[in-house]
């Protein structure tokens, strides 16, 4: 209802400024006519008609962004909401049994389990926010250091695959071919945040058939570069440079079934950009699955 809402008032400040536009470039074009003896006025005139013009079009254009910023704000509240109020709920649920009913040591540890996995959840979102808040401020210094990139490529996919207790050939790490080092220099944290980031999004587009080759590559002496592939939901081409945007999520139905805050992917470029590299992704469109590639300036070292 809200997301309607929205989307009418867009079309709404979209259409008023194009007739404003519009209105004014007649009037003005009727008043240059008319006074087109007076090379003078004429001048002013298509100065002072420009220069109303560019501020109607730039209103236009800032409000029209500030709904839709307001629009991604309110998902990411949502999607923060629900991943923060779900676990806590969990936990609340399991410790009221135990405080209330008496059970056997088994079930007590299976409650103990859930407990960690949920408040594993939580930390995860926090983390999540905290890390996205310090990847947007650009002038946070790195701790640079040489870092071997394969290396830290193959212990982050030994972690999500047992944090997912997936099989190896559900999450296959192809290392690269020709022997040459992968080393950059950045900060050794970072790069494990985002490169974990990338395999969770990767696993959580898969939808229930896990299917994700990861590779790291040197394409030439420069460069660096991990791709991780899925065969997932896929994303529609018009969508692949604003899955990067902070809070944005693809609007498809196979997606919104999906937890997340919308923040994964922002993360990933921001990290990348840091290191003087870029990220960036690949699709053939919805059910054709997804590639995202962060590409890293190589170390001499």
């Amino acid at each position: 209802m809200r997301i309607a809402s929205r989307r009418r008032a867009i079309a709404f400040f979209l259409t008023l400024g194009v007739c404003l536009a519009g209105l004014a470039v007649a009037v003005g074009s009727g008043w240059i006519i008319l006074n087109w003896s007076e090379g003078v006025k004429v001048f002013l005139g298509v100065i002072f008609f420009g220069a109303i013009i560019t501020g109607i079009i730039l209103n236009t254009i800032f409000l029209v962004r500030e709904i839709r910023r307001s629009e991604q704000h309110d998902s990411f509240i949502n999607a923060v909401t629900h991943e923060l109020k779900t676990p806590i709920a969990s936990i609340r649920l399991y410790l009221q049994t135990l405080q209330r009913r008496d059970v056997d040591e088994a079930q007590r540890q299976e409650f103990y389990r859930l407990m960690l996995d949920d408040t594993g959840r939580l930390l995860g979102t926090v983390e999540q926010v905290l890390k996205a808040g310090k990847a947007g401020v650009k002038s946070t210094a790195l701790q640079r250091a040489p870092v071997e990139f394969s290396e830290l490529v193959g212990d982050c996919v030994e972690a999500i695959r047992t944090s997912h207790h997936l099989q190896p050939d559900a999450l296959r790490f192809e290392p690269s071919s020709n022997g040459t080092h992968t080393t950059v220099l950045g900060d050794s944290e970072e790069l494990r945040t985002a490169v974990t980031n990338v395999l969770d999004n990767a696993i959580k587009y898969s939808g229930g058939n896990v299917d994700v080759v990861v590779r790291v590559e040197t394409p030439d002496e420069k460069r660096v570069t991990l791709s991780v592939r899925d065969n997932g939901v896929g994303i529609p081409t018009p969508e692949l440079k604003r899955i990067f945007r902070r809070f944005y999520r693809v609007p498809n139905r196979a997606v919104a079934s999906v937890k997340g805050t919308g923040l994964g992917l922002f993360i990933v470029r921001a990290i990348a950009e840091k290191h003087g590299g870029r990220a960036f992704a690949k699709s053939a469109g919805e059910g054709h699955g997804t590639t995202v590639v962060v590409e890293l300036p190589r170390s001499a070292g």
